[in-house]
């Protein structure tokens, strides 16, 4: 070997220990055997290393080295849309509720009306309220659930015919505490779901009922739309289809609703006001010329139903022998009806055919009256007890008392 080459080996091994010895102080070992591959295979450029570039920066001597992966985006997920509930009219008010709630089997429940009751509880829940004289001119309340149910309702009070027959019209659970001899004749031989069921607080009270210490008995019976539900399991009646037996409409638009429609009866007990609300669509419900609207003890709102039924009927004494001066109602038949819907009156017809069949109401040409989507109160009204229709008009029309 000539001087030369030998002084050209002599720097490539200096070289090569310099380098080993960086890689060795930085990366350890696991180097020095890569570099000593390199330099048996790379060929000699004068400074005795080659490292030619490959795919991603990796040396493409380097018998270690793979190519970096490209980084894949992570796909971006669509939230999955909620699906749109599925609603359908309710039968006995036509607002849109779940098909379960419209299949819920209807609760009839006695609510009394005397002043120590006041207030009571659970008419807000109620699809329909009907009120008619039970006692000596003293009126009654029955209350009927359907899609809601109430977080409270009471006091509950006895049982009367023509209420039954009122219940029968939705084979409802009649929930009573005792009642008129009638009556709980008819409850014994047709409460078991010929006409009603019968769900009396003398067998299920304690259970499904309870009686409130902190009101004097006998206005004290209360329940809550939970046990009532579970009352109708125990009585045997079970949700199915429900037929509606009155037709309803949308809401008209607020420029169209008349100003000062007001309906008052006049029992002689007491005297109920109803005051049409323009802005909500809904009739304030006052009683006894009270200067603040009802308040439903159940929820602390104001009582104000969508749709007002006056019935006009004979009722005459039962003379049952119990000496408390109870009524009879001509309930199965025809008469005069007033509706009051949307601040507008209808005069017309009720209608029924029997015990079990609905409450009809028609127009003065026959047809049958369409209601507003919403709740309805009834008040049944003696043919010699009065009451005062006043119809509004919209802005600028004159008021006319019917």
């Amino acid at each position: 070997m000539t001087e030369t080459g030998a002084r050209g080996l002599n720097g490539r091994i200096r070289s090569a220990a310099i380098v080993l010895l960086v890689i060795v102080a930085i990366g350890g070992g696991a180097g020095v055997g890569a570099l000593v591959g390199s330099l048996s295979s790379a060929p000699d450029t004068g400074s005795g290393i080659r490292a030619t570039p490959g795919p991603s920066g990796a040396a493409s001597g380097d018998p270690m080295a793979t190519p970096s992966p490209e980084a894949t985006p992570s796909p971006t997920l669509e939230p999955t849309p909620e699906p749109t509930p599925v609603l359908v009219p309710a039968p006995l008010t036509g607002l849109p509720v779940s098909p379960e709630a419209a299949t819920r089997q209807p609760i009839a429940v006695m609510i009394d009306d005397l002043r120590a009751a006041r207030p009571q509880s659970g008419f807000n829940a109620a699809a329909v309220v009907w009120q008619a004289p039970a006692e000596g001119g003293i009126p009654r309340y029955m209350l009927i659930f359907q899609d809601s149910i109430p977080a409270s309702v009471g006091p509950v009070r006895s049982a009367r015919q023509y209420y039954i027959d009122w219940a029968a019209e939705w084979n409802a659970v009649f929930v009573h505490v005792g009642g008129s001899p009638g009556a709980m004749a008819t409850l014994r031989e047709s409460g078991r779901g010929q006409l009603v069921w019968n769900a009396d607080e003398f067998r299920f009270g304690g259970t499904y009922l309870w009686r409130d210490r902190d009101r004097p008995s006998p206005h004290n019976v209360y329940s809550d739309g939970a046990r009532l539900r579970a009352l109708a399991a125990a009585v045997g009646a079970a949700d199915g289809p429900i037929e509606p037996a009155w037709s309803f409409g949308p809401a008209i638009r607020g420029e169209f609703r008349p100003v000062g429609t007001t309906l008052t009866v006049d029992y002689p007990y007491e005297t109920i006001t109803f005051r049409f609300d323009p802005a909500s669509n809904t009739y304030r419900r006052y009683i006894d010329g009270a200067s603040e609207p009802q308040v439903d003890a159940a929820d602390g709102r104001v009582v104000a139903p969508a749709n007002v039924v006056i019935l006009r009927m004979r009722f005459g004494a039962l003379n049952d022998g119990s000496g408390k001066n109870r009524l009879e109602a001509a309930d199965v038949g025809s008469g005069e009806a007033i509706v009051s819907t949307n601040g507008r009156i209808i005069r017309g017809t009720w209608s029924k055919d029997s015990i079990s069949s609905p409450t009809q109401l028609f127009a003065a040409d026959g047809t049958p009256i369409t209601l507003t989507a919403g709740q309805t109160f009834v008040q049944v009204i003696a043919l010699s007890y009065a009451y005062e229709v006043i119809e509004g008009a919209v802005p600028g029309a004159e008021i006319r008392v019917r």
